[in-house]
């Protein structure tokens, strides 16, 4: 951490940390700047919760009505009732209209109980906020279940959304209509925290504290701007960027709007969680007009960022609303630290190919120097998408492209224990815990926070909530529900179909003094409130189709150090991708019946075995912090910055064999390790063709001048000289083998081995496949047949232990573009099938290159092979040996020889980058891409570098 003292931190996002507010100064918060949630309600002046009338036994909401705070709200203030416990709307109907009917206690958390209170204890006058419903005789029928009139019940979500705003904008639900309108005419504004931002990112960046202090965020205001005048803005950008390390980005209203409500959310969103949509039902998807915003508030983002980026500035981008910006900033910025953090789940390519502008956006984020998900899948994903999308060569520490190389990592997100365990402290929180307590006294509660859309699995939740209720009948009027709902877009929460099931589920269990389902919106909860939630609930439960890392599992777990209730955990979140959360009541939200078995175990479950799993899973979060993912992420990106730019084709100095000489010269043992293909030789395409099988091609020929010089380096008795390549053994390295018999061979990219031949002349050809299984090859041809027959001169290459497709095999391309596009479409499909068929299964690797790919064992390669030729027990070293002990993976992976001088010359950069390990070593590669070796060559040098070496006594 300590090496980032020295940089200071500019953090891309949506939106900000902070926003301005036109207006007075809210009052001052007592907790402002402790652990906050965006989207929760600020604590306001401080009010005891003990204490009150005596009197009869009231309800749960009657009592915590007289118990709340006056929240200060993060938006302009509102008529409303103050206590989140005591009335709520619930969620809207498709209709437009609240939950009605028998459904009373999903549309409030309220019930009959608290007019009949009100009637007992003096009858005439109401609390503030309280029922408006008058005696139960003036109702008829089953008036008992309708939803009660308190001050906000029966107003649809649209209204109390546009509430918030001081001007009158449209009527959707989405989050950039509830970006608040200016007042133009008012000057006077005031900081408040952003509701709409990242609020994990924020808390982990304000956990390292003081070991970053320089950092610069650069997001949108979360407002409307566009009646902002110039002056305004003009001071807002000073404050912001004076007191609280900001610079907004401006935006016009209806750009931002389009941008983010459409293609963000009704685009990008559903296609990373899994959820493409049928066409014609949802247009927009497929041919998104949105995506020209979605490009101009990237450019807008990479202006801002640019004017005020300083050298030695490390430049940190996160979420997918910015996929763009990586590469706008890199063409700008060529040599700037650039990371990309992905907080959202990536889904296979089999769903991202879906997405229109794929290769705009895959291209958009390889910009950076590093790349980072939640999860090995998420990054496995991202990697197999962009070899198949852009043909591109995907690693296991990154993607290779060109000229460069981006890491692409895993970097679990975590919560601020810390500042969490001092905020479970303050003593309102257990003031709410106690009056929790008292009011479901003898009742279970489960809780659980998500947004309303089809993605956060809400209506699978209460289905399988319904479903418990039926098969466990003992349970009900026992066990309440707690939904606290994130705010969403109107058309995302309308799909996600969450009102008629709560609406159902109510009108069959809800009684005078029972509901089982009660909706809170985090801007009506204080985070304290959350808090006591959390610590007073029964269980916790997470039903996510899909997502990133579930952070607010994070927190109930250290919510109930003292109780340790178990947590019930969607497998389809990151969290559980973790074995310290394995410990949790693992779910699949489709299954309901198994998610109600789920919930009876978690209620039924013993204090031994629950103490149990909450010592796993505490382990896992105290460990996986906040602090960890700031600086695992910050470092790393500095660190692939650096290995990047020293890697720079350009910076690295043409091999001066001068230099090289006296080392090699004062040298009593070398190794030689040389590239055939593209470095010695040339690939000709019909010779290949000819040993793939293709009829009329001619046969291979070595050539001559590459068998003389590396005869003549190898008579020099100091000497090890191997010959590394691809080529088969049979019908092109044994013609090689036989010409130049003092030279040792690595085949077919690693997976055969001829050793210099022993004292009585002879050397066999070893196999380091032979205990692998190449089962896989016969469906492997069966597929690469298929599109052989689709794609017009192209070839299988059938090898031992490997196989090459040869998609393209004219010189140019111009005079052929439209087969070149159908060949590499085809090629990248190819591929797909292999992998998704028989990678996983049976530990295959694929290497794309421009007109070919290879398919090989996973655990190959030229330097794994060369890995056991620097062993003791290998034939580098014993020519008689008969052991393959140095064959074991462990074995291959060391470096450390007694070789005095080791040169190495080609293309393969992992094995440039094993070599550079040793002291002894002069790396020099001739391929045009970026590189770690020491030196580079042009393909037409080296002969005559070779020849020079080999004169030399």
């Amino acid at each position: 951490m300590s090496s980032l003292r020295h940089h200071r931190v500019i953090i891309a996002s949506l939106f900000l940390p902070n926003t301005a507010v036109l207006g007075d100064s809210a009052p001052p918060t007592p907790d402002e700047s402790g652990l906050q949630t965006p989207g929760f309600a600020n604590p306001g002046s401080r009010q005891p919760l003990l204490g009150r009338a005596a009197g009869p036994l009231r309800s749960i909401v009657e009592d915590l009505r007289d118990k709340t705070r006056n929240p200060t709200p993060s938006m302009t203030p509102r008529g409303e009732t103050a206590n989140p416990f005591a009335s709520f709307p619930g969620p809207t109907l498709p209709s437009g209209n609240t939950i009605t009917g028998a459904a009373a206690a999903a549309a409030a958390a309220e019930s009959l109980i608290d007019a009949l209170s009100n009637k007992l204890t003096g009858g005439g006058s109401k609390t503030p906020g309280a029922s408006g419903a008058a005696s139960p005789a003036s109702n008829a029928g089953r008036q008992y279940q309708t939803t009660h009139h308190g001050s906000s019940a029966g107003q649809p979500r649209v209204q109390r959304r546009a509430s918030r705003s001081s001007g009158q904008r449209t009527k959707s639900r989405s989050l950039s209509s509830s970006r608040r309108d200016p007042l133009s005419h008012s000057q006077k504004y005031h900081f408040e925290s952003n509701p709409h931002c990242n609020g994990g990112l924020k808390n982990a960046v304000e956990s390292v504290g003081d070991r970053l202090k320089r950092k610069l965020w650069v997001g949108t205001l979360g407002t409307n701007t566009d009646g902002f005048r110039e002056s305004l803005r003009r001071s807002m950008e000073w404050r912001m960027r004076e007191e609280r390390d900001s610079v907004p980005v401006w935006i016009p209203d209806s750009e931002f709007a389009s941008c983010y409500d459409e293609f963000c959310h009704q685009v990008l969103w559903p296609a990373l969680h899994y959820a493409v949509p049928d066409a014609p039902k949802t247009k927009s998807f497929y041919e998104s007009a949105a995506f020209k915003q979605y490009v101009a508030v990237n450019q807008r983002f990479a202006d801002a960022i640019v004017s005020s980026y300083q050298e030695g500035d490390i430049i940190w981008i996160n979420d997918y609303h910015l996929m763009l910006l990586p590469q706008m900033l890199r063409d700008r910025l060529p040599g700037a630290p650039i990371g990309f953090f992905m907080h959202v789940a990536f889904p296979s390519s089999e769903i991202f190919r879906c997405l229109s502008v794929r290769e705009d956006l895959l291209k958009g984020v390889l910009g950076a120097d590093l790349i980072g998900f939640q999860t090995a899948n998420y990054a496995r994903h991202f990697r197999q998408t962009v070899s198949r999308i852009l043909a591109a060569e995907a690693l296991p520490k990154g993607i290779q492209l060109e000229h460069r190389f981006i890491d692409v990592g895993v970097f679990p997100m975590g919560i601020d224990v810390g500042s969490l365990t001092q905020k479970k402290r303050d003593p309102e929180v257990a003031e709410w815990v106690n009056s929790l307590r008292q009011r479901y006294a003898g009742m279970k509660l489960i809780v659980g926070r998500d947004k309303l859309d089809v993605i956060q699995g809400v209506r699978q939740k209460i289905l399988a909530f319904e479903a418990f209720l039926d098969k466990y009948p003992e349970y009900q009027g026992k066990v309440v529900l707690i939904q606290v709902a994130l705010q969403t877009t109107e058309e995302n929460e309308a799909q996600g179909g969450v009102a008629d099931v709560v609406s159902h589920l109510n009108s069959r269990f809800s009684t005078l003094t029972y509901q089982p389902v009660v909706f809170l919106h985090t801007q009506d909860l204080t985070f304290n409130q959350y808090l006591a939630l959390l610590t007073v609930a029964d269980a916790f439960m997470v039903t996510s189709l899909r997502e990133g890392m579930a952070l607010r599992a994070h927190e109930f777990v250290e919510c109930q150090e003292k109780r340790h209730r178990p947590l019930i955990l969607s497998e389809f979140t990151g969290s559980y991708s973790f074995s310290g959360f394995r410990s949790c009541i693992p779910i699949n939200p489709w299954d309901k019946r198994g998610t109600a078995k789920a919930i009876h175990q978690a209620l039924t479950m013993s204090d031994q075995e629950a103490t149990s799993r909450w010592e796993d899973l505490h382990n896992h979060v105290v460990t996986q912090t906040a602090q960890a993912f700031v600086t695992s992420f910050l470092v790393r990106c500095l660190r692939s910055n650096l290995e990047h730019m020293q890697s720079d084709a350009i910076s690295v100095a043409e091999l001066d064999v001068g230099r090289v000489l006296p080392r090699y010269r004062h040298s009593q043992k070398r190794l030689l390790l040389i590239d055939f293909e593209g470095t010695l030789w040339q690939r000709d395409m019909r010779t290949i063709a000819r040993n793939a099988g293709v009829a009329g091609s001619p046969s291979f020929e070595p050539p001559k001048e590459a068998i003389d010089v590396l005869s003549k380096l190898a008579e020099d008795p100091k000497n090890e000289v191997w010959l590394l390549s691809g080529l088969p053994v049979k019908g092109s390295l044994e013609i090689v083998a036989e010409k130049a018999p003092n030279v040792g061979i690595v085949a077919e990219n690693g997976c055969f081995i001829k050793p210099r031949p022993d004292r009585g002349g002879k050397a066999n050809w070893i196999s380091m496949v032979a205990n692998f299984n190449l089962t896989w090859k016969a469906p492997c041809l069966e597929i690469l047949q298929y599109f052989t027959e689709r794609t017009p001169g192209s070839f299988i290459e059938e090898r031992e232990a490997s196989v090459v497709w040869r998609f393209w095999t004219e010189k140019t391309v111009e005079d052929h573009a439209s087969d070149w596009q159908w060949a590499r479409r085809q090629a990248a499909e190819a591929q797909n099938h292999i992998f998704d068929s028989l990678g996983e299964r049976y530990g295959l690797r694929i290497i794309p290159g421009s007109t070919s790919f290879l398919v090989l064992p996973n655990n190959i390669s030229r330097s794994t092979a060369v890995g056991a030729i620097l062993h003791p027990g290998g034939p580098a070293r014993s020519a008689a040996t008969h052991s393959v002990s140095w064959l074991a993976p462990e074995v291959t992976e060391d470096t450390d020889t007694e070789f005095d001088f080791v040169f190495a010359v080609g293309k393969d950069e992992k094995l440039m980058r094993r070599l550079n390990e040793l002291d002894n070593a002069e790396t020099c590669s001739t391929g045009v891409k970026g590189t770690d070796a020491k030196w580079k060559l042009d393909p037409d040098q080296v002969l005559p570098a070779l020849q020079r070496i080999a004169e030399t006594k």
